[in-house]
Order: C-alpha cells, then sequence, then structure tokens
C-alpha cells in the first residue's frame, strides 16, 4: 500500500507516510469488501461513527447541505487521508456527508483499536493532534478568505483544487474530474448558473479550454493569478 511509504503532495494530510512499521500494523487496518461507485453514499450526516475511514483509492466528497437545501462541498479526500475521525473522537454524529466521486475503495479501523492506539501511543497522539489542529486553522481561513474572494477568484480556486485533486489525462491534458458544473459550484460556493457564466468566461480568455465536459487548463499561471488569498 503505497500511500503508508511515502507523502503524497496532493493529499489534504498525508497522515500515514510518517508513521512506523509497528504504527501500521497496530491500526487493525480492514479493507472494505465494496467498491463504492459515482454518488453512492459512505456514511451520512447525522448517523454516529464506529469505525475511522481511510481512502485507499480514489476521491470522497465531505459535503453537507445549508437552511436552502445547497449542498456545499467540504473537502476532496484523496488516498491516505482520513474520514470521520473528528466525529469519532468527539462521539458527535457526522456533520457532514461522504461520497465517492468516481470507484472508491476504502479501509477501515475499528473504534476500540483507534482509541486504544491513541492512549498507547505518544507519537500517534501527537501526529492527530497536528491534524485537528491543521483543520481548524485552514477552516478559520477559509471563513475569512471565502468571504472575501470574487466568483472568479472562487471558481478559480475551485479549478485549481481539481487539477491538484484528480491530475491530468495524458492522452488529451484534460482535468480527470467526473464532477460537475453544479459540484464545480459547490466547492467553490457559488450558484451553478455563475459557475457556468464563470468557466466560460475562463475558455474565452483562453486561459481554459472546454472539450464537452472536458476542462483542460492551458495557461495554468494566469489560473493561479486569479487567487490572491490562496486557502492553505
Amino acid at each position: 500500500m503505497q500511500f503508508f511509504k511515502t507523502e503524497n503532495k496532493n493529499t489534504h494530510f498525508c497522515f500515514f507516510s510518517s508513521l512506523t512499521r509497528e504504527q501500521i500494523a497496530q491500526l487493525n487496518l480492514e479493507e472494505i469488501n465494496k467498491t463504492f461507485k459515482k454518488g453512492e453514499v459512505i456514511f451520512n450526516e447525522g448517523a454516529y461513527p464506529n469505525a475511522l475511514y481511510v481512502v485507499y483509492k480514489g476521491v470522497v466528497k465531505v459535503h453537507m447541505y445549508g437552511d436552502s437545501g445547497k449542498e456545499q462541498i467540504i473537502r476532496l479526500a484523496q488516498p491516505g487521508d482520513l474520514l470521520g475521525y473528528r466525529s469519532l473522537i468527539s462521539n458527535d454524529p457526522y456533520r457532514a456527508t461522504a461520497s465517492a466521486t468516481e470507484e472508491t475503495r476504502l479501509f477501515k479501523i475499528p473504534k476500540d483499536t483507534f482509541f486504544n492506539l491513541i492512549k498507547q501511543n505518544t507519537d500517534f497522539s501527537l501526529k492527530l493532534m497536528k491534524l485537528l489542529s491543521d483543520d481548524l486553522k485552514n477552516a478559520e481561513r477559509k471563513v475569512i478568505y471565502m468571504a472575501q474572494k470574487s466568483v472568479r477568484e472562487k471558481i478559480a480556486e475551485a479549478l485549481l483544487l481539481l487539477n491538484d485533486t484528480f491530475g491530468i489525462d495524458e492522452n488529451n491534458f484534460a482535468i480527470k474530474s467526473k464532477l460537475t458544473r453544479k459540484e464545480i459550484g459547490d466547492i467553490a460556493g457559488v450558484t451553478t448558473e455563475s459557475t457556468i457564466r464563470t468557466i466560460s468566461d475562463f475558455n474565452k480568455e483562453n486561459i481554459i479550454n472546454i472539450d464537452g465536459k472536458k476542462i483542460i487548463i492551458t495557461d495554468l499561471n494566469r489560473l493561479k493569478s486569479e487567487v490572491k488569498n490562496k486557502i492553505a
């Protein structure tokens, strides 16, 4: 399992890359005997967790719905990323839903095993504390920056995130993401109409090229220049 051995620069936080073989063995990882298809739910908002999930293959969107019913995609989890750890630690119901954006495979760590390792392994506990601290820092920055960003900035940042997360198809250089325009808007926090209009503007300005549903970034530097306050 390669993501245990090397740091992946594209992951939200490749938690396992710095663990020892002994620590990984203690996790008692169990591969879920199921492939989650695009759109299939892994866990629902409001349910109580009984295990920690680890993405092994694919990409998972973590999303929730506002009072108006609009979906907001909070983050995209990639191979090596953890799912549901905050709710598991606090013993609270999930505050968001996790769904596959493409064919996805997962491992799970039993709840009791997870808490035993926290109690017994100081190094593991410190890494977990850093992960939670980083989450809080990024959430605070996102609240500030998203209120200040224009629609163009938000869509540019969403496209850069897709580029980093899904990578590029070597045959046509398109972003390999299968997310819809609505889902891109849900990441950016803007309406579908504004998303379509802004993507069309970027296309006219030769920053990107649209080929059907595919998006090809033709001028990465110009797209990056649209983002004044990048969220780390």
